[in-house]
């Protein structure tokens, strides 16, 4: 059996669909290591899988507090000049250490420059894994791009200048010197167009989507393999913890508020949550690792709990609030709940479309709400 070096580079968001994966791929046999921040040990551990740790605790932390990371053009910069830039060396350097020819297979996150740059250095299998749609630029059904005009009376001339300007102007400046300098120094040319081009270029490209959510296009790479969403969910096999389980027993069905698991600035998200639920007369339930974030006191209807499983928890909701994220999106769809979308940063707007489009959806402005 083979052995799968699998990356995963972000929040719970990013880390679980690769858990999923990589227990699936454990169940299958083969040898599964992950690479990720340490801060996600347990649930990596508990499934089985050998981490490969990059960064520390404390850095994952660091990033989570920035207040950049969740403002809608400073936010891509930051995450792509710490995370997919500053990540490329090390991330190469374990997969380099753990590499056994003929014997490896390379599963990449979209951030993850080094697994890709260490595929073609040892000529080894790679898949490039994509949880969202958004992140294959078309010239068709273009992604919502905060910043950019890509809807559908724009036409493709200027799609197409904009992703050039978007990969010369603003990608190469944040991550080429790191990615191209670890190329050089491993004997590889350099490359420019980073993300119009070079990211795809895998043996096959995973999309960790179904095809009723983002329809592949005819300039998708041929290679890409469209597999369903993954609703690897941690603890997803456990029940419900008793004070969940009484305040869903309490009462009328709650509405469910998620502003994302690394959102450490949600703290008028949740007063507006607060005041809606209050306003509409109906029961609400807050989730949060952060409680600072939450109003001093909670009225009665209205309840705060930390990780809970959204595979366990959505199914006993009636609507669920949330920021957009790919994970989010997939469980609110998999429950069968309306979703009401505040987007902020990164796929956001465009799992958000295509929410709207799907029929299931609302988004509203982080100004409106």
């Amino acid at each position: 059996m083979a052995q799968f070096i699998i990356s995963a580079i972000g929040s719970y968001g990013d880390v679980h669909p690769m858990i999923g994966l990589g227990e699936a791929l454990d169940r299958r046999g083969h040898r599964v290591k992950l690479i990720a921040n340490p801060y996600f040990a347990e649930p990596i551990e508990e499934a089985g899988l050998e981490l490969l740790p990059i960064g520390t605790r404390e850095q994952y932390i660091e990033l989570s507090q920035h207040p950049d990371l969740w403002h809608p053009m400073r936010g891509a910069k930051l995450v792509l000049g710490m995370a997919a830039g500053g990540f490329a060396r090390p991330i190469y350097e374990l997969v380099a250490e753990h590499y056994e020819p003929g014997e490896t297979v390379l599963c990449a996150h979209a951030l993850d420059l080094g697994s890709r740059v260490a595929a073609e250095k040892f000529a080894a299998p790679l898949a490039c894994v994509d949880f969202a749609p958004g992140m294959i630029w078309s010239i068709y059904d273009s992604p919502k791009l905060k910043g950019a005009l890509t809807g559908p009376r724009v036409p493709k001339w200027l799609k197409r200048l904009q992703y050039w300007a978007s990969d010369t102007l603003f990608v190469q400046p944040l991550l080429g010197e790191q990615l191209n300098s670890l190329r050089r120094d491993v004997g590889l040319a350099p490359v420019k167009r980073v993300f119009s081009q070079w990211l795809h270029s895998a043996t096959v490209v995973l999309g960790l989507f179904p095809d009723w959510f983002g329809p592949p296009q005819p300039d998708w790479p041929p290679n890409t393999r469209l597999v369903g969403f993954p609703l690897w969910d941690a603890h997803d096999s456990a029940e419900l913890s008793s004070k969940v389980r009484e305040f869903l027993a309490a009462g009328d069905v709650p509405i469910a508020f998620s502003p994302g698991s690394a959102n450490r600035e949600a703290h008028q998200f949740f007063q507006a949550a607060v005041e809606a639920c209050e306003r509409l007369g109906r029961r609400g339930i807050l989730l949060t690792k952060y409680a600072e974030q939450l109003p001093a006191n909670l009225p009665r209807s209205v309840q705060h709990f930390g990780f809970v499983p959204l595979s366990r928890l959505l199914p006993q909701t009636a609507a669920l609030v949330h920021h957009g994220g790919i994970g989010t999106c997939a469980q609110g769809l998999a429950a069968g709940i309306p979703h009401l979308v505040r987007p902020m940063a990164f796929d956001q707007f465009d799992n958000s479309r295509r929410l709207v489009r799907l029929g299931v959806a609302e988004e509203i402005s982080v100004k409106a709400f």
